[in-house]
């Protein structure tokens, strides 16, 4: 089946929109800045140093100044905000951006039980997760140390300990417990655009948003949907989340990511947003609707039993990708069959020397074509980068 994207938008390093998007890809504008100081504390970085608390890399892709939401706009209280997590705010404007851009809500389906939502999302350190986690865990974690280390303190000079601690975190909220349950960005996009279909997270990691992709197709092919808003979520910057790409040592020591470049040293964390709203062909070319491009084909596999998990295998790759060109009825050897493939593109030696034996043995050497990769632009992570969208004319395969 053959599925049309009709609209689409974006929240990502230095682009608000996906007009500011577009003019950054076609002028080659590096998003990558250093970590904003509102993010983590400076003393975490220690280039020299390699201990859980320490990071050795401050670069990355942010959104910070163009992150605004009118939550007004959406039914949403001001006086609520603090108390829900930053990246189901950021889903909504951008679900709510796609829809604008597919003609606006009056192109939905009026049967809104026809309307979906998948959203991939990772990153599950937000901040009001990690919040609530130093109010329970931390705050008496902090006080039965110090107990122990001074125990002339005494029982009220710790709760004074505990007291200053916690209400640096803001005061409780109850309210917001829902409000960390992962899911709900997906939730509250179809509680307040009223979108009645399936809405559902899924997690594969830096696939997460093809993945997504992948399901919206089947519930297009199903017929349980007619309309499915798909996409992927990553907001996440706790300097926990740096610390563990650090002790993995896969941050870029020399803070540059150059995919399958032979300097290639490591990645850069990114954060953002992306969703694109999902029709069948034959109802889009029925409606009239503008038509970006066509998916004719998706595929998914893992690559089984490795050296460790952290070691990428061609051999799933190469499945995936004949997967969804066998789906699409194309074949991916053709001298003329791709025009512009984006890759994943880890900027790692392990990963990128995985994925170019993939590109050989699935595309071969005829023909002609573009390799890219979005990581360079906006780090990674930004939305669960798509493994080989690969551009067949003005088709995605």
């Amino acid at each position: 089946m053959r599925v049309a994207i009709v609209g689409m938008s974006v929240l990502l390093p230095g682009a608000p929109d996906l007009a500011t998007y577009w003019r950054n890809l076609a002028g080659g504008v590096d998003a990558i800045t250093e970590v904003p100081p509102a993010k983590w504390d400076s003393l975490h970085y220690a280039p020299d140093e390699r201990r859980a608390d320490r990071v050795y890399c401050r670069r990355g892709g942010f959104v910070d100044d163009l992150a605004e939401v009118d939550v007004t706009g959406f039914g949403i209280m001001p006086n609520s905000v603090p108390a829900t997590e930053p990246d189901q705010l950021i889903a909504l404007r951008v679900a709510a951006q796609a829809v604008a851009d597919a003609g606006g809500p009056d192109r939905l389906p009026a049967d809104r039980a026809k309307v979906g939502v998948v959203l991939g999302r990772g990153g599950y350190l937000t901040p009001g997760l990690v919040r609530l986690d130093q109010r329970v865990r931390t705050a008496s974690q902090l006080v039965r140390t110090l107990g122990e280390l001074l125990p002339d303190l005494g029982e009220e000079r710790l709760d004074a300990v505990r007291q200053a601690f916690t209400d640096q975190l803001g005061p409780e909220a109850p309210e917001s417990a829902i409000g960390l349950v992962p899911n709900l960005a997906a939730s509250r996009l179809a509680n307040r655009l009223d979108l009645r279909g399936p809405a559902y997270t899924v997690d594969a990691a830096c696939a997460s948003s093809l993945i997504a992709v992948d399901h919206a197709v089947r519930e297009l092919a199903t017929g349980r949907c007619d309309v499915v808003l798909a996409g992927g979520v990553h907001h996440c910057h706790d300097i926990t989340f740096w610390s563990v790409f650090t002790q993995l040592g896969a941050l870029s020591p020399s803070e540059r990511i150059r995919p399958f470049h032979r300097d290639a040293d490591g990645v850069l964390i990114g954060e953002g947003t992306g969703v694109v709203v999902l029709k069948r062909l034959a109802d889009a070319e029925r409606d009239g609707d503008r038509v970006y491009a066509v998916i004719t084909g998706t595929g998914v596999a893992s690559d089984g039993r490795t050296a460790s998990l952290a070691s990428p295998d061609s051999g799933g790759q190469v499945r995936a990708v004949r997967q969804a060109w066998a789906a699409a009825g194309l074949d991916p050897a053709a001298p003329d069959s791709i025009g512009l493939l984006e890759a994943h593109g880890t900027a790692t030696p392990a990963g990128d020397a995985a994925e170019l034996t993939t590109l050989a043995e699935v595309f071969g050497s005829a023909g002609a074509a573009v390799l890219g990769s979005v990581k360079s632009m906006i780090g990674r992570g930004a939305i669960g980068t798509a493994h080989y969208a690969a551009a067949h004319r003005t088709t995605t395969a």
